[in-house]
């Protein structure tokens, strides 16, 4: 599938994307670089047919071609990811490169900040938006997020439903653009007070900081 063919392939209520037509531009290779910043240790798959694969589609930019190392799903076509991440991100676009033909996926929803998504309740639950796939083996098309929806974002799910027709889907790359922004913990104060006793307080002046994260 070419260029032009891409364009013309994408459908849906949520079908538009961008396609920059220098696919090796290094600049792209910079904005697609939040995957850097995944907590790799707590991401998982639901429904993968090995068990960490999760990992093999967030890779750097100039990797994206590689076909070696993929995620393919297991039982039937559906994919469930959390990507939980180290800081607060604002999520501006998202590349889904799949394999060539009828198991690549065909539909994307986006849930954020839920800890609680699997499959018996995520097609029940509203998603902060919803795309339908053109078959992109170049990795080339982006597909833009609603910016007002996606920032402050530690815990993105994204949900694969269905495929253009195979048994099972499989995903070579996942990029994922935007801006990221460090969890300043040294700020954080928790306080844990069953109940507050005068007597045990030795000055009148309480000396707790309230500080918030930006």
């Amino acid at each position: 599938m070419d260029c032009r063919d891409q364009h013309e392939s994408a459908g849906g209520d949520d079908h538009h994307h961008e396609h920059d037509h220098d696919h090796d531009d290094p600049e792209r290779g910079v904005q697609f670089s939040l995957y850097k910043h995944i907590d790799t240790s707590k991401a998982y798959c639901l429904n993968e047919s090995e068990t960490g694969s999760i990992m093999n589609v967030f890779k750097p930019w100039e990797k994206r071609m590689d076909t070696e190392k993929f995620l393919e799903s297991d039982a039937d076509e559906q994919l469930l990811l959390a990507i939980p991440f180290t800081g607060s991100v604002k999520l501006k676009g998202v590349i889904v490169k799949g394999a060539p033909g009828e198991a690549h996926p065909s539909k994307m929803k986006a849930f954020t900040n839920r800890e609680d998504i699997d499959f018996d309740n995520v097609d029940q639950l509203p998603a902060q938006q919803e795309w339908e796939l053109s078959e992109d083996i170049a990795g080339a098309i982006e597909y833009p997020t609603r910016l007002s929806k996606f920032q402050g974002v530690h815990m993105l799910v994204l949900y694969f439903p269905a495929n253009f027709g195979a048994e099972v889907t499989r995903i070579d790359y996942i990029g994922l653009k935007g801006e990221f922004k460090e969890m300043k913990r040294d700020t954080i104060i928790t306080v844990y007070e069953a109940q507050a006793n005068p007597k045990d307080h030795k000055t009148d002046t309480a000396n707790f900081v309230s500080k918030s994260i930006q």
